[in-house]
């Protein structure tokens, strides 16, 4: 398909899609771990969108990655993958939806910031650094908004773990580019994550006690959708966006995400929306599309 120099309806109807997919997919996290250990759940996630991944890149005649992939950088963005979700999926057992949300959809902000130091050409404008204050004041509203209820309160574990997943998240871009997996195609930069955290996730929920926790049927539902939408459809969905459209222009969408999982974690889950999440995710939202807005092309003489 021709790749196109500007947002269109099209576009834009495709990414609202996918920030609502991946706001579910915390509400499906939080949903499944009701059934399944963390890591076992997050284990049986890797392990099935691996599965499919391989599966669609054999169909399309998409090699799997060589190993040289696999020493230039793939092995290390698999880390930071399985770090991201080792975080996200404890801190989703300890806290809630509403409030990891804010804070872990907040990583396009610790990328820009880690940008800025490590990466050539992509120094922060005024603009942008008023964005990175904006979600940086939100991210801490978020942590600081301590809402009482005894042992049934969020806990802030798991607020920071959430964090702390955030900026794993942002690590992966990172090695990317200083890597040159950039030059990889999107799958196979997405079965490197997937196939190095899979066993990766499975053998430390060996070590982490009961792997079942009294499984029903919703349980197996949200992990099926956490790989056969979510880690599969929906992320290759969104990296041929990238390859159509500007890349400023689908990151400008990306303050959409963290709304829709906390109107979600609200609806679904009857998770409480105070004053605070409000402001935070307020300042989050606003602060991410500061930093991830496409530049104005400058003006001819």
């Amino acid at each position: 398909m021709e790749r196109k120099t500007s947002m269109d309806s099209a576009g834009a109807a495709l990414l609202i899609g996918c920030a609502l997919l991946f706001g579910l997919n915390n509400v499906t996290i939080k949903v499944a771990n009701g059934g399944f250990q963390p890591l076992f759940q997050a284990g049986l996630r890797s392990l099935g969108a691996v599965a499919l991944i391989g599966l669609w890149m054999a169909l399309r005649g998409i090699p799997l990655p060589r190993p040289g992939v696999f020493r230039r950088g793939g092995l290390l963005i698999g880390l930071f993958f399985t770090g991201e979700f080792l975080c996200l999926y404890i801190a989703l057992d300890l806290t809630t939806v509403t409030r990891a949300s804010i804070v872990f959809y907040s990583m396009p902000v610790w990328l820009a910031l880690a940008a800025h130091v490590l990466l050539p050409g992509e120094r922060l404008s005024a603009v942008r650094l008023s964005g990175l204050a904006l979600a940086m004041a939100g991210v801490a509203w978020a942590l600081l908004d301590r809402p009482g209820g005894g042992a049934a309160a969020p806990s802030l574990l798991g607020d920071v773990l959430a964090l702390a997943a955030a900026m794993f998240w942002a690590g992966i871009p990172l090695v990317i580019r200083l890597t040159g997996l950039a030059r990889e195609r999107a799958e196979t930069q997405l079965f490197c994550q997937l196939a190095v955290s899979a066993p990766l996730f499975l053998g430390l929920a060996a070590l982490g006690g009961p792997l079942l926790r009294d499984p029903a049927l919703v349980h197996v539902a949200a992990v099926v959708y956490q790989f056969a939408v979510v880690a599969s459809v929906v992320f290759l969905v969104w990296f041929w966006l990238i390859s159509i459209y500007p890349a400023s222009a689908v990151a400008s969408f990306s303050f959409l995400t963290p709304v829709a999982s906390v109107a979600l974690g609200w609806w679904l889950l009857d998770e409480p929306v105070g004053p605070g999440i409000l402001g935070a995710l307020a300042l989050v939202a606003a602060g991410l599309y500061l930093v991830n807005r496409p530049a104005r092309a400058p003006t001819p003489a």
